[in-house]
């Protein structure tokens, strides 16, 4: 009985510790859930006149939100408008801290142009200005390769080391990468350390003393230096040959020429430091010196002049840096003993270790505090250079902070030249900005402008509003519009200063001369809500959302639906923004996303994993890339195999052009294989996708060596067609395609058959290869075979079949079969500006100008669409028109396709100096263009 009583009173026990537990995490979830609401609303909604008091308490009461069950999202939409105003903030566009020049492509030609005969040792500096446009224009890949070249021209070791840091600094996170290249034999070779002895020669011939000059005295050829109670002794002509000061002391007309014994127990040198010195004066060379040993003969080198001992223990000193403790200790002993191998050395260590050594305290001080001699020691003539890497770092952590600030007031003294001045003052004057030290800001900014940059004029403009002087700030824009070529940012900011009906006709001029700019679409949606106009919203930011997937559009469009209580695209939307940036913060950084995550998921039924494949099949073949870059993340955080869901997440990101995002998905695709062959396929499509295809081809081969699979045969394909310059390789690929097609399917496909079995089994697991096997048939002139697989294909349910399929219409002369073709998948397809473009080929001129003008409503940054129109003007003899529909897109979008037709338009009406400043901004861009590399040479020979 007793033992009975025992077990009830503990079952007890364990339920309300159960129900405890609960209850805690019930409270815990109600407290995240009124912080978020208390950030998500300003303080300034808590207080309203008497009459609206009561309605909005009842927003702001968290039992309105929890309505105490968990996880319960207020409903907003039933609230009114001021409440949904309350959540929906779009923050004011911030004051970029780049080098926006007026006219890009003006200041590329003359990059290019002093590139052609500029001496070797300014190169670098000029790329370095290069990657500073290209940076303005958010031209990732072209900043990358800016870089490239500044470490390939570099002509000292200082500049070899600060780009190579930069180029690494740039690709972290991606170390394994540098692993891939090297199991395939190749090395990265800019990314690793070099040897700065080898690459820093010190001539120290004229400070040594040969032999042969050195004559000997009376006295007897064998010194012995007295350190202490200890004697040294040592070749009397050797130690003589170490420095002017020996030779004279112990072969001329001083009393310790004559001396056997010389007491040195003055000169703070230790007996054994004597020792190393007298071998050294013997052998040439150090070996096995301890680091604190070879100090103190460094010090008596510097002492006595002995330039071969000291440069000697400046390259064994050198060698021992390892760490970035090492590098600490030693660099203030070769900033006093003169030590320019020792110092490059430590410096390498500092610079291979941004960001974090920016955070060591050490680091920043001794790399804040160098100046005149001692940072021409550390750095040469790089100085620019490195306080643009360092500042580059700091920014990256924390743009406010006082170390980001030293870093570029130290930009400001290194600066040579006015391009360099408007960088460092416009730089330093937005951290300023940012720390709300207005005075200080608004004189860097003046300065800048008065350089010559006049994109400072914007946060000369944003101070005088934040002062209280609209009316000064709208002036100041007002006149930049008036003086120049106006640009889209300069209307954009103007909007900011003006009353609501004017704003919005500044904010149409803005999208209509920079549709890239998200801050109009933000606003207008915004204010589209706050009217209550859900629909028109929504459709005013997915404008934006479909050609730029940013981060700060998803999370308005966030709370849009948030607000309309439309939970599941909620959620869709907030698993997009995690697959982006993981550790995104919304609401202006203060709530993390993964917590709204948690909140919203609450609200939405969980599918099953046979819910899941099907969803993703869905809108994988509808087009819905957003959509399914939210099945796919719901789909990880389950116990699926996660190795192909990382793959198929990066193919995704790629279609969406987010590189960075994509490639960090390839690494996790490979991490989670779960075997070497599916590994080495990832592996294979990491080197493919930066652009080693040999290397891809050769990790694909290794693949099918342990398992003939779908995957490895897919990936030799496409490695083969890319890194083959031989026509006759079809027929390979082809091989390669239909092997695949004989190989077990991937789990994707697997799981959808089981799922569709309605569907013609073969073509559901290998539509992907069928409508590429198509490709090649169309390129081989098999038209039939072709249209076979892309039927294959559509049967089960690949959209983007249509569009191959159309293409074999049209080459069978069926133009109206291929325009319906591509008018179905216009249809089914979600993103559809590409079939529109596609459309538009298989039309008349009129129908062809229509489709073509919506390609670039939906997307403005496909260029076909201009380069079309601007040729047809052309046609008319309409020059000027031409000249300016491709300036339209050349405002915004460097691109060299846009370049070299201006720069033959500019040649057709003789406008040489325009022609030639198009060719060079084009090889600006691709230095490698073949066609506008021709024509930049007619040009040239033109030129007056």
């Amino acid at each position: 009985m007793e033992k009975t009583k025992i077990s009830f009173v503990s079952g007890h026990v364990i339920a309300v510790s159960e129900w405890l537990r609960n209850w805690v995490v019930h409270i815990q979830l109600t407290v995240e859930i009124w912080e978020l609401l208390r950030v998500i609303c300003p303080m300034r909604t808590f207080f309203h006149s008497e009459p609206c008091k009561q309605t909005h308490l009842n927003v702001l009461n968290p039992q309105s939100w929890l309505q105490v069950e968990r996880g319960k999202i207020p409903k907003l939409a039933t609230q009114g408008s001021s409440s949904i105003g309350s959540l929906i903030k779009v923050p004011e566009p911030p004051v970029l801290p780049h080098f926006k020049p007026l006219d890009y492509v003006q200041v590329l030609a003359q990059i290019h142009e002093e590139l052609e005969s500029c001496p070797p040792h300014e190169r670098s500096s000029l790329y370095l200005l290069q990657f500073h446009v290209f940076k303005g224009l958010g031209e990732v890949k072209l900043m990358r390769r800016s870089l490239r070249s500044a470490w390939l021209k570099a002509s000292s070791v200082h500049e070899k080391i600060i780009f190579g840091s930069w180029l690494k600094y740039e690709k972290k996170g991606e170390e394994f990468f540098f692993d891939l290249l090297a199991s395939c034999g190749k090395c990265a070779q800019e990314f690793g350390p070099i040897d700065v002895a080898s690459e820093l020669q010190t001539d120290c011939s004229s400070h040594s003393l040969d032999a042969s000059f050195v004559h000997g005295s009376r006295s007897s050829p064998t010194v012995a230096f007295r350190v202490g109670n200890e004697r040294v002794c040592c070749d009397r002509q050797k130690m003589a040959c170490l420095s002017a000061p020996f030779c004279a002391m112990l072969n001329g007309c001083f009393a310790e020429s004559h001396c056997e014994e010389i007491d040195f127990s003055e000169n703070n040198i230790s007996p054994a430091g004597m020792r190393v010195i007298g071998e050294f004066s013997m052998t040439g060379s150090l070996s096995k010196v301890s680091p604190d040993l070879l100090l103190e003969v460094l010090t008596f080198a510097n002492k006595f002049c002995c330039e071969s001992l000291k440069v000697a223990c400046d390259r064994k000193l050198a060698s021992l840096v390892s760490t970035r403790h090492d590098a600490v200790e030693l660099l203030e002993y070769a900033i006093e003993e003169d030590c320019p191998i020792l110092a490059a050395s430590c410096l390498q260590i500092f610079l291979h270790d941004l960001p974090d050594c920016v955070n060591d305290d050490r680091v920043v001080e001794i790399l804040g505090s160098v100046n005149g001699h001692q940072l021409s020691l550390l750095v040469g003539q790089a100085s620019f250079s490195l306080f643009c890497l360092l500042s580059e770092a700091s920014m990256s952590l924390d743009a406010k902070s006082d170390k980001t600030v030293l870093f570029l007031e130290r930009l400001v003294q290194s600066s040579r030249d006015v391009r360099q001045r408007m960088i460092a003052f416009h730089q330093l004057g937005c951290v300023r900005l940012l720390r709300k030290e207005y005075d200080e800001a608004e004189k860097l900014y003046q300065e800048a402008a008065k350089q010559g940059h006049m994109y400072s004029v914007v946060g000369l403009a944003r101070i005088n509003y934040i002062k209280g002087q609209k009316g000064r700030a709208f002036e100041k824009l007002n006149s930049l519009i008036l003086a120049s070529s106006p640009l889209g940012w300069m209307y954009q900011e103007r909007s900011l200063y003006c009353e609501e009906e004017k704003r919005l006709n500044d904010l149409e001029k803005g999208t209509e001369l920079d549709p890239t700019l998200t801050y109009p679409y933000m606003y207008r949606a915004a204010l589209l809500m706050r009217k209550e106009e859900a629909k028109a919203a929504i459709a005013e930011i997915n404008r934006v959302l479909g050609f730029k997937l940013a981060l700060e559009c998803l999370e308005l469009r966030f709370c849009f639906y948030l607000a309309l209580e439309d939970y599941e695209s909620a959620l869709c939307d907030i698993q997009a923004i995690l697959t982006l940036s993981p550790g995104y913060r919304m609401f202006e950084g203060r709530v993390a996303a993964a917590k709204l995550h948690l909140l919203v998921q609450e609200h939405v039924e969980r599918w099953t994993t046979a819910d899941c494949w099907l969803k993703l099949y869905d809108r994988w073949s509808g087009v819905d890339d957003i959509g399914s870059l939210s099945v796919i993340y719901q789909m990880l955080e389950s116990d699926a195999a996660k190795g192909v869901l990382y793959f198929r997440q990066s193919l995704l990101l790629l279609r969406l052009n987010c590189p960075e995002a994509a490639m960090r998905s390839l690494q996790l695709a490979r991490q989670h294989a779960s075997c070497e062959d599916e590994r080495l396929v990832y592996e294979g499509w990491i080197l493919y996708d930066t652009g080693h295809c040999k290397e891809g081809l050769q990790k694909a081969e290794e693949s099918i060596k342990l398992k003939r699979s779908f995957e490895a045969f897919f990936l030799k394909a496409y490695a083969l067609a890319d890194s083959s310059q031989d026509p006759s390789c079809s027929s390979s690929v082809i091989s390669l395609l239909e092997d695949a097609l004989k190989c077990p399917s991937d789990r994707l496909r697997k799981a959808i058959l089981k799922e569709l079995l309605a569907y013609d089994k073969k073509g559901a697991k290998f539509w992907q290869a069928l409508n590429n096997l198509g490709s090649v048939y169309v390129d081989c002139g098999k038209w039939d075979l072709a249209a076979d697989c892309y039927v294959n294909a559509l049967k089960i349910r690949h959209t983007r079949a249509h569009q191959g399929l159309a293409r074999v219409h049209f080459l069978r002369h069926d133009k109206a079969a291929a325009y319906e073709e591509m008018t179905k998948l216009i249809e089914k397809a979600q993103n559809n500006a590409s079939a529109y473009e596609k459309r538009s080929e298989y039309c008349d001129r009129d129908l062809t100008k229509a489709d073509l003008d919506m390609v670039t409503r939906l997307d403005p940054l496909r260029v076909y669409p201009y380069r079309y129109r601007a040729a047809v003007l052309m046609d008319n003899q309409k020059e000027r028109e031409a000249i300016a529909e491709l300036s339209r897109a050349i405002a915004f979008k460097a691109d060299v396709h846009l370049l070299h037709l201006r720069a033959a338009f500019h040649e057709h009406i003789g406008d040489v100096m325009g022609a030639l400043r198009d060719c060079r901004a084009a090889l600006s861009v691709d230095p490698n263009h073949q066609e506008m590399l021709e024509l930049h040479s007619r040009v040239n020979s033109h030129e007056p």
